[in-house]
């Protein structure tokens, strides 16, 4: 019985470990869209919110689930409105007028940045093993990742990690 138990312990704690705390060099070099038409790296949208905690919500417009997650979201963005913590949306939509329109149509609050290499070659989407959206994760002020993987914005482990770093 103290073997199994060990043996869990082990296994928990190596998934635990293995959650990234950074971003890869490629990830942190990719060019994406801001909602303004410039192009900015993935790292210097991290740096423009450095000292604030950052909630990283990627999603596409064709996404049942990103919709369905929306209010949600904004339930997060009203309880933290007067804090430290900026609400990052990076679409993977297909084409920048469908995220434009998705952005108005859902009336989606926030910074909006669209990624142009699409998900499957992106190397941001490598670097996070991105796999389903909506995918959500913490940043902290330092520009670590806090909270690795989310797929549900009311996930409670989520919340209260993101109290946390309040």
């Amino acid at each position: 019985m103290l073997k199994k138990f060990l043996y869990i312990l082990f296994v928990v704690s190596l998934t635990v470990q293995a959650q990234k705390t950074t971003f890869s060099k490629e990830a942190l070099e990719e060019k994406m869209t801001a909602i303004d038409g410039s192009e900015i790296t993935f790292g210097n949208i991290l740096k423009k919110y450095e000292g604030k905690v950052i909630v990283l919500d990627i999603w596409a417009s064709w996404c049942s689930d990103c919709i369905k997650g929306m209010p949600k979201v904004k339930k997060l963005q009203e309880a933290y409105k007067n804090s430290n913590t900026v609400f990052v949306f990076m679409s993977l939509d297909r084409a920048k007028d469908s995220w434009k329109k998705g952005i108005e149509r859902f009336s989606v609050i926030g910074e909006h940045y669209f990624i142009d290499a699409g998900w499957k070659p992106s190397a941001f989407c490598k670097d996070i093993e991105l796999d389903w959206i909506p995918r959500y994760m913490i940043i902290d002020k330092t520009g670590k990742i806090a909270y690795y993987k989310a797929i549900k914005a009311n996930d409670e482990q989520f919340i209260n990690y993101l109290k946390s770093l309040q």
